[in-house]
């Protein structure tokens, strides 16, 4: 199939990625149906102008069902025909099932949003798509997924994301960062500081799954998703910092030992304390694709586009409990060992 405009189902499309690709696709185009179960209203984008917004929820359609009832699903998608489905929310096999059994043999292509928190941790790095997996990963239901769809004969691609940022991003990872920075706080900071971890902005994401349509080599393949280059999580805080127009020589790292703290169920940092990284070279070369943001240009889009806004509206949640129980313990303050 040509990669020319194709009626395209996307499974949720409403919320950050999701909407982001939704975006991406109706702009080259494409017919693009939503499904979803109708509580989330479409948003504008940052850049997107009025009227292209307008455009784009008009000729945006949206089918409401609920993805985890086979029921539901055969009445509402039942007689529907698309050439490709983008399938962005399903954590479970069991969510993916019924509708891969829906539309097994029906579509040119199954586009699955995984997550590259499926591989297991390893001591070379970085992760490729070729890599072992964690079975006791919280994505395992991604990996499960990708296995039936592979098992049923499929046409599909899976896409594995590190870290996704960028505006709009509703879990917060570099609002984090801009918040306590913004209130001029001491960023602690799990370990060392110098564990290496890849984002992703939503925008490249959004791209590179947008460009798996109409590419057979695509077809039965796995791709890791993120920036070009990995960054570390001082060097995190200090790009955050620069991204809000501050001088990230003078940001104070407090670094400590989560084991030596019971912060109950919250998380201390939003991280994961290891390295955490993928090689983006076979999403390059198979999706002829390439990350436009560096981390730098990236989190300054989100300070600037989101962070800005959300503290404006009062929306932030200044909960600093676990930053003030390190801050505050007797315990000396060591580098640990990677």
């Amino acid at each position: 199939m040509s990669a020319g405009p194709q009626r395209v189902l996307v499974i949720g499309g409403t919320r950050f990625s999701g909407l982001y690709l939704q975006k991406e696709l109706h702009s080259r185009g494409h017919e693009v149906v939503l499904y979803n179960r109708g509580k989330t209203a479409n948003k504008q984008l940052p850049g997107e102008s009025d009227e292209e917004y307008e455009k784009r929820c008009k000729e945006v359609k949206t089918i409401v069902g609920d993805r985890k009832d086979a029921t539901v699903i055969q009445e509402t998608l039942g007689g529907e025909k698309f050439d490709a489905v983008y399938d962005m929310n399903a954590r479970e096999v069991g969510d993916t099932q019924p509708l891969a059994d829906l539309f097994n043999g029906k579509v040119e292509h199954y586009v699955f949003m995984s997550s590259a928190g499926v591989y297991l941790k390893s001591d070379l790095m970085p992760h490729r798509e070729e890599d072992a997996t964690d079975p006791k990963s919280r994505h395992l239901g991604k990996c499960e997924s990708e296995a039936y769809l592979e098992k049923i004969g499929m046409p599909f691609t899976s896409i594995r994301p590190t870290y996704i940022y960028g505006p709009l991003n509703y879990n917060p990872l570099e609002e984090w960062f801009f918040e306590r920075l913004d209130q001029d706080r001491t960023i602690i900071i799990p370990g060392h500081g110098q564990h290496l971890t890849g984002l992703g902005h939503v925008q490249d994401l959004a791209v590179a799954m947008a460009n798996v349509l109409g590419k057979e080599v695509a077809k039965g393949q796995i791709y890791n998703i993120q920036d070009a280059k990995a960054i570390t999580f001082d060097g995190m805080a200090r790009a955050c910092a620069k991204a809000m127009g501050k001088d990230p020589a003078a940001v104070k790292i407090k670094h400590f030992n989560p084991k030596s703290f019971d912060f109950g169920k919250k998380k201390a940092f939003p991280m994961r304390p290891q390295h955490f990284y993928t090689s983006v070279a076979k999403a390059m070369k198979d999706l002829e694709w390439e990350p436009k943001f560096s981390s730098e240009a990236g989190l300054k889009d989100s300070y600037e586009n989101d962070f800005v806004h959300k503290k404006a509206a009062g929306g932030l949640k200044n909960d600093f409990e676990c930053d003030d129980m390190v801050l505050n313990s007797d315990l000396v303050d060591v580098l640990l060992t990677a």
